[in-house]
């Protein structure tokens, strides 16, 4: 049965030349005024896609504000030293331009687009604004009450708050994976001061571990002389954090997150797996976790507990929050208030199947070829291409991952598969989130 046939017909050409030819030796990657750049041209014509990142992320606050660095990415288009936001704004309205900043646990993202003729501009104004931001008081003042306002919003949700539980639950205090109650990030925003943006910004923003993936219709020449200049001079950063494990649960737990006139009760179910994305039984664990529930609506949790039982909106499984630190495993679900009781019972029967049972042959074969598949359609445009690269350099890999990738996948036997589950998950000891309007629950007591 063929599933994407609008991709092969969208994407035919542009598929094949990545398919039949390598990616590593078409890199070209260098040191340039103390930035790692990796860049790649392509045949898409007249675009140029960037996509970069920086250690300076929520989990560098470290003993700090805990909001300070997301304060500082947030200001970091809203105005710099030599041009207000508006000039900036003005700047990449005339070319078509884009450039946005975002904070993550470990990095601040960088992302970009322009046409060939613009990218040296582009550049430029990147190095500007993460060199010389202007900070302005009342600029910060702005962001905080659009920081606390996202966060008021973000309570509404009943997947943000199983999502949120499921993090303390299963982190210790300090990983980076682990985030802060939503009262102590409001606590946080609160306090910060402009005094602690600029010391965070002095301290973690520099060219030392800044990474530059730059894809499309290059001319290669003009972009390297554009990146020299627009960052010459410039020192200092500091390097991701690479924090200690963290421990499995030694018992099963279960938290309810109680909200009232909720249609649906949002559902984490899981634990931490000990396991970065570059560790050798990761690919292992991540195929077998596919077959029960990802791969949209052909895994198994989405055939039985939805589609033959009809107890759920979605379900799925996956691997995730591993590229820097050891990461979490986790079946996430939306159930009706009514149904959640039969709704977790099927999905753990399931579970308990997959584990004990192992995936077959045939289901092994199935998604080798679906993630081989996906991961080179993935690459068949610049903003692909660009985020695949990066997403390499952040796992440990250089270029030549693009390269092996689908080989360490087909190498993958039903043994190294079915015994990674076995090795590194325990349904007996998970953790069990429970977000929403929840049969007799009662909210908690302020």
């Amino acid at each position: 049965m063929k599933r994407f046939p609008f991709l092969i017909i969208a994407l035919g050409s542009i598929f094949l030349s990545v398919a039949r030819s390598q990616i590593a030796p078409n890199v070209i990657r260098s040191k340039i005024a103390g930035v790692d750049v990796l860049i790649y041209p392509t045949g898409v014509k007249d675009v140029v896609t960037i996509h970069g990142s920086l250690p300076a992320g929520d989990a560098l606050a470290g003993e700090g504000n805990i909001a300070v660095p997301t304060l500082t990415g947030m200001l970091l288009d809203k105005g710099t030293t030599a041009h207000d936001q508006f000039a900036l704004a003005g700047e990449l309205e005339r070319v078509g331009a884009t450039i946005s900043f975002n904070v993550g646990n470990e990095m601040l993202e960088i992302n970009a687009k322009c046409l060939r003729k613009d990218a040296p501009l582009v550049i430029s104004l990147i190095a500007e604004q993460l060199r010389t931001p202007a900070f302005a008081a009342e600029e910060l003042a702005k962001m905080k009450k659009q920081f606390a306002g996202g966060l008021q919003r973000q309570l509404e949700s009943t997947d943000f708050r199983a999502a949120d539980a499921f993090s303390r639950a299963v982190y210790p205090p300090g990983h980076p994976n682990r985030q802060p109650t939503t009262d102590e990030l409001l606590a946080a925003i609160d306090s910060a001061k402009l005094s602690d943006i600029q010391a965070f910004h002095q301290k973690f923003y520099g060219p030392a571990h800044l990474t530059l993936v730059i894809v499309g219709d290059i001319d290669v020449p003009q972009l390297k002389n554009g990146l020299e200049k627009s960052f010459a001079g410039w020192t200092g950063g500091e390097p991701v954090l690479h924090p200690g494990r963290a421990v499995s649960m030694d018992a099963p737990k279960v938290e309810t997150v109680f909200m009232a006139d909720k249609t649906s009760v949002s559902v984490v179910l899981g634990q931490t797996t000990g396991l970065r994305y570059s560790d050798p039984d990761y690919q292992a664990l991540r195929l077998a976790t596919s077959v029960l529930g990802g791969g949209g609506f052909s895994g198994r949790l989405m055939q039985t507990v939805r589609d033959k039982e009809g107890l759920t909106y979605g379900i799925y499984s996956n691997t995730a929050n591993d590229t820097f630190s050891d990461g979490d495993w986790k079946i996430t679900a939306t159930f009706a208030p009514a149904l959640l009781k039969k709704g977790l019972a099927s999905t753990r029967e399931q579970l308990g199947k997959w584990y004990d049972k192992g995936i077959s042959e045939e289901e092994l074969d199935y998604r080798k070829t679906n993630l081989v598949g996906s991961f080179k359609v993935s690459l068949s445009t610049t903003e692909g291409m660009a985020a695949s690269l990066l997403a390499a350099v952040h796992r440990g890999y250089d270029q030549t991952w693009l390269d092996r990738y689908p080989q360490v996948i087909e190498s993958l036997t039903l043994d190294q598969v079915n015994g990674a589950v076995k090795k590194h998950l325990n349904p007996e000891n998970m953790v069990l989130i429970e977000a929403g309007t929840i049969p007799g629950a009662v909210p908690a007591e302020k």
